[in-house]
Order: C-alpha cells, then structure tokens, then sequence
C-alpha cells in the first residue's frame, strides 16, 4: 500500500481543514507547514496580511519554515494552501526549493475565494518536473470552512486514491 503524507500551509485554519479531511479519507499522515515568522492568523487583520503576502510575492521573497518536513518513504504527498494573490504563498517556494520530490506524486489542493487554482498545479509541475502532479482540489474557502467531505470524497474517487 502506498504511503500518503498531507502538507499543507494555512494561516486561518480552512485549508488546514480540508487537510485534515484528506488525511481521514486516505489514512495519512498530516504535517503543517510552519513558517518561522509567523502570520497573523487575526482575520480582523486580513488587510495587513493580504499587504504582506504582496510584498513577498513582489519581492520574490522565500520565508523560512520552522520544521523540518520528512518526505523520505511516501510515496503520494498531497500539498495544500491558501491562493494569496491569484498563485500560492511564497513559503511553498520555499518548501520545492528546499525539497526534492524527484519520483514523488505531488497531488496539490488548494483554497480560494473565487481564483479556483490560479495555475498553481501547473507552476507545482514546472517547479517540480521530476514528480508527477495530478489534478488537484481547488475548494471555495466556504465550502472548505463548512466541510469540504463530499467534495474531497468525489475528488479522490476520481483520481483512484
């Protein structure tokens, strides 16, 4: 049986949530990826954090990430986020750069507010041309923050997982 790990960044909680759903459905392990400097989860302070997502995505900024993430020995690694700025947060620059997934299948979920994915798995694919990507989850983030178990359900159906 292949082994399965879920990374996912998330600052609010939503794509945690639909992290967390895939790791219950596919029986894997769930891992955070934890920035050093963290974010204002506050969304009173959306604005603030929405500035500063544009300055690193502006600055080609990489934000450090504060744990160290094991992807030796899985095999299918789902990779989930938040859009900010119509692509993914900088910290997931950070995390292919740091990380290799040469023979891994990178299977991408993300959340949004109306930008589905952006074209983020396609970037996933070109940042990682070794892997193999497949068709991710773009999920609305109410849909996500409501329960996202139906649609991750149907989703995974449709890739054979």
């Amino acid at each position: 049986m292949k082994k399965n790990l879920v990374l996912y960044f998330s600052v609010y909680g939503t794509a945690k949530k639909v992290a967390e759903e895939i790791g219950r459905q596919t029986d894997a392990d769930v891992v955070e990826i934890i920035p050093a400097v963290p974010y204002d989860s506050n969304r009173d302070h959306y604005s603030a954090l929405a500035r500063l997502a544009k300055k690193e995505h502006d600055e080609d900024q990489r934000p450090a990430i504060k744990n160290e993430i094991v992807i030796d020995g899985y095999e299918n690694i789902f990779i989930g986020y938040p859009m900010w700025w119509y692509t993914f947060p900088m910290i997931l620059y950070t995390l292919f750069d740091r990380y290799d997934f040469s023979g891994k299948t990178i299977i991408p979920f993300n959340t949004h507010m109306g930008s589905g994915d952006g074209g983020t798995y396609s970037t996933i694919q070109k940042l990682e041309p070794d892997a193999k990507v497949l068709q991710g989850l773009p999920i609305e983030m109410n849909d996500a923050e409501t329960g996202a178990s139906t649609a991750v359900k149907n989703w995974l159906k449709s890739l054979n997982l």
